[in-house]
């Protein structure tokens, strides 16, 4: 347990104390202002009104010394007492910038690390205003503060933990400059993790029925893709305010404000960058979502994971409820979910190392999802894709590991011209609309799942043997990247 010391505690670092005092660990606070020492008294942590230097007060121990009075020639003092006294502790110091330069290179020498009011100050300018992303930030502060009204900030159909979490941390953004905001989606929140996160966190989201009139809001803002009417129940001809998305687009993208990091494992990541540098506290709530929302879409940091995605977790950390994460990541699996993977594996047409399935008609999308991540845990196999249909439109869900082929383009090539599709180069996806041939009765469902078996899987099929072909041999004769036995065509 780690035994921590306050001496003074000035206003600038009352904060950064109170935090201090939200952590395992024991917490002793001295100082002169009695209102500090009356206010940490009634949040239960020892506190002593007297000077900052007095040695008498200090507990037997110390792992962690702050010193943290405003006047800087007190810090000293302090200073010099606390590493006397605790010589093996960690000592950090205040110095304001009011500080004179013998005192500041005093307590630098003396200090194991300076707080430095000076170069925070200088640190915190130059982040908001002398980079790409400070110009950023700008634009979209421009366009937040422009909105006349309630924005809508709306997430692709069916949300998963990235879409809701970056939602609400848009959502906690704009109201940080005084607008209203709502999280919507929709279609339906299935996937049992992410009921979990939603009934756990006590997330609260507005569903939207196709067809609802969204002139009542002020704006829109998407998360998680980037045009409306694709993938999500708005109109294709809404007039978008925000776009923040780490999908690369298929077509131009409009919106007031647009950022499109493709380079990025999550959206998530992109909008805990505005909140760390906008200085907003996220909250539990929402630095759960978003810790998790990064860990989902890049697979526990194994999937087109970035550098950013672990800083912005590391971030994201110490604001989380891990043990709420926890429970999230452990629900229980519904029937529906079940019963299709049990299809899929059934209906399996595995060719090399790719694997395809129709698991016919589905009630729920996310089965799909969860599918195809569970097959790319069979032997020998590195390219999942599971498809079914529902309310007239065949849905195809895709994963990879360990391949060259980028599933995206692969599905994308194969499945575009007859219908919508994209995604990543290891989780990608696509739908495709039945037509007339969602008309047929229930005695013909049967020959409607053959029929769609026959056109996706031959199309996606046919892509991957084209695809395979493309990338070549090695120089030993040896496949460079993907096992396709041409007799298997």
């Amino acid at each position: 347990m780690q035994r921590r010391l306050v001496l003074g505690c000035g206003p600038v670092a009352e904060r950064a104390v109170e935090r201090l005092a939200e952590w395992p660990g024991s917490l002793t606070v001295l100082s002169r202002r009695s209102g500090v020492v009356d206010s940490f008294r009634e949040d239960g942590v020892a506190a002593e009104r007297c000077a900052p230097d007095d040695e008498t007060a200090y507990p037997d121990d110390a792992d962690v010394v702050f010193v943290a009075a405003d006047d800087a020639a007190v810090n000293l003092d302090a200073a010099r007492t606390a590493r006397e006294r605790f010589p093996d502790a960690h000592l950090l110091a205040y110095v304001g910038s009011d500080a004179d330069p013998d005192t500041r290179e005093a307590l630098t020498e003396l200090a194991d690390r300076i707080v430095d009011a000076r170069t925070t100050l200088v640190d915190r300018l130059t982040e908001l205003t002398a980079d790409d992303a400070a110009e950023r930030l700008h634009r979209l502060y421009r366009v937040l503060k422009s909105i006349d009204g309630t924005l809508a900030v709306v997430t692709h159909d069916n949300p998963d933990p990235d879409a809701i979490a970056s939602a609400l941390a848009l959502v906690r953004i704009a109201e940080s400059v005084g607008v209203d905001a709502e999280a919507c989606y929709f279609g339906a929140i299935s996937h049992q993790e992410n009921r979990a996160l939603v009934n756990l966190l006590e997330i609260e989201l507005v569903n939207l029925e196709r067809g609802d009139d969204i002139s009542e809001y002020g704006g829109v803002a998407l998360v998680d893709h980037s045009r409306p009417g694709v993938n999500d129940g708005l109109p294709e001809e809404t007039e978008v305010d925000v776009v923040v998305d780490h999908h690369p687009p298929r077509a131009p993208v409009e919106a007031r404000f647009l950022d499109l990091r493709r380079e990025l494992g999550a959206t998530s990541t992109l909008a805990t960058d505005y909140l760390r540098r906008l200085g907003i506290e996220p909250g539990a709530t929402v630095a759960t979502a978003l810790l998790f929302g990064i860990r989902v879409d890049t697979r526990d940091f194994t999937r087109e994971v970035s550098v950013p995605d672990f800083e912005a977790a590391a971030w994201l950390v110490p604001h989380a409820d891990l043990s709420v994460l926890q429970r999230v990541e452990s629900p229980s699996m519904s029937a529906e979910v079940m019963d299709t993977l049990a299809r899929a594996i059934r209906n399996r047409d595995v060719r090399g190392e790719a694997l395809a399935t129709n698991v016919g008609e589905i009630r729920d999308r996310d089965a799909l999802a969860q599918a195809a991540d569970r097959l790319l845990d069979m032997e020998h196999v590195r390219l999942t894709v599971v498809y079914g249909f529902k309310d007239g439109t065949v849905y195809v869900s895709g994963r990879a590991r360990g391949t060259d082929v980028d599933l995206g383009e692969t599905l994308r090539e194969a499945l575009g011209p007859i219908g919508s599709a994209g995604g990543h180069a290891d989780m990608a996806g696509a739908q495709i609309p039945l037509g007339i041939l969602a008309d047929v009765g229930e005695d013909s469902r049967e020959s409607l799942s053959r029929v769609v078996n026959d056109v996706i899987s031959g199309r996606v099929f046919e892509t991957l043997e084209d695809a395979t072909r493309t990338l070549g041999v090695s120089e030993d004769g040896t496949d460079l990247t993907f096992e396709f036995p041409m007799d298997e065509w």
